[in-house]
């Protein structure tokens, strides 16, 4: 979110919009304490000093100003400009949706589930939203107890330059770099932990496409250090030399991965948008993703899908042969075929072009400030 907030923020000034950034200081947090005590201290620097220190600002801010919460998470800070014009951003719904106990792979304790219903209260008081995809806007609908008076969608605009590349030349400067045998590609999954990026689907279908494909193409997963449980689902694979975790890869190397790799399996359970498969599609990357909102939203018909991963484990074996089967018919796609799927993915990516989301944005942002001062 600090990145999407400072998004918005140089893309506003560039349109000479004066702009501040109110966050949270650090102060109780600096408390030398076990770590244990650092969430806790936040809290008092989130909830007790911060509200004061809005308070204290409110109070010479202009009533041209508009106030906008990045996302909705945001919700317990609401109150404090609910008589003032203000945008909520939302980005996905899967927290709320966990604590509601309608994503079952994603369990949350009570403390959760009472932050939950704290954010819920405070979004429930906005009535001018944007959301990042239509999935994203549904499921903000149905915790809304009324009809918001603006709920628009803007689609992300990629945040750096991707786009197709040499593709020899970034597989060997990736090599390089990795030292890894690179020259015939790879396949690549983008993403962190958590539940919905399923990195554990991931190399499911990946070792059962191994097992009906003569390439000998290695896995690349660049997201956060691999959990214990992901580390010995590599190590109990029959293919666990050729699966390769990366974490702290530079933009440039996320980039080349793009462009050397020979498709992206992105078999994401849930998301609020899926940057991964603009950012793959904008890079000449053929992707393989769920086949549910929002990812085909992302998509559109320049993705090849693949049914979201079961929650019954005894059918995630079966689940991940159907899925190597997809794989297996995009790695052995002819030449012309595999052309005109990354063309499509490269036209198709133009839409989440990050000047053309602040255009719609600063177009809402105005249209919410004029309805304010009717």
């Amino acid at each position: 979110m600090p990145r999407y907030a400072n998004m918005l923020a140089e893309g506003m000034r560039k349109k000479d919009h004066e702009v501040e950034i109110w966050t949270a200081k650090r102060y109780f947090h600096k408390i030398p304490g076990p770590d244990f005590m650092k969430k806790w201290l936040g809290y008092l620097d989130q909830f007790i000093l911060f509200p004061v220190e809005v308070k204290m600002k409110l109070i010479k801010c202009s009533s041209n100003t508009l106030y906008v919460f990045a996302d909705h998470a945001l919700g317990p800070w609401i109150s404090l400009v609910s008589k003032r014009p203000f945008v909520v951003h939302c980005h996905d719904f899967l927290a709320q949706r966990s604590a509601l106990g309608e994503i079952p792979e994603n369990a949350t304790k009570v403390s959760g589930k009472l932050y939950q219903k704290l954010i819920r209260k405070g979004y429930k008081k906005g009535v001018n939203f944007i959301s990042v995809s239509e999935k994203t806007r549904q499921d903000l609908h149905s915790f809304l107890n009324f009809e918001p008076r603006l709920s628009k969608v803007v689609y992300n605009g990629l945040n750096q330059d991707f786009k197709p590349g040499n593709i020899e030349k970034a597989r060997k400067e990736l090599g390089k770099k990795l030292n890894l045998e690179l020259r015939s590609g790879f396949i690549l999954h983008v993403g962190g932990n958590q539940f919905y990026k399923n990195r554990k689907g991931v190399i499911e279908i990946y070792d059962a496409w191994r097992k009906i494909s003569a390439k000998d193409l290695p896995l690349l997963m660049i997201g956060s250090v691999p959990t214990k449980e992901l580390m010995a689902l590599k190590e109990n694979s029959h293919y666990s030399k050729s699966i390769f975790f990366l974490s702290d890869i530079s933009d440039e190397y996320l980039r080349l991965s793009y462009q050397g790799a020979f498709l992206l399996l992105f078999p994401s359970l849930e998301e609020g948008f899926g940057w991964p498969i603009a950012e793959a599609m904008a890079s000449g990357c053929p992707v393989i993703t769920t086949g549910e909102a929002p990812m085909t939203e992302v998509g559109g018909n320049a993705c090849n899908y693949i049914p979201r991963m079961p929650k019954d484990l005894d059918l995630i074996k079966s689940w991940a042969r159907y899925c190597a089967k997809i794989v297996h018919e995009v790695t052995d796609m002819p030449l012309e075929k595999r052309e005109k799927l990354i063309a499509d993915g490269i036209e198709y990516a133009k839409r989440f072009d990050s000047n053309i989301a602040l255009e719609k944005i600063e177009s809402i942002y105005k249209e919410v400030h004029q309805m304010h001062q009717i």
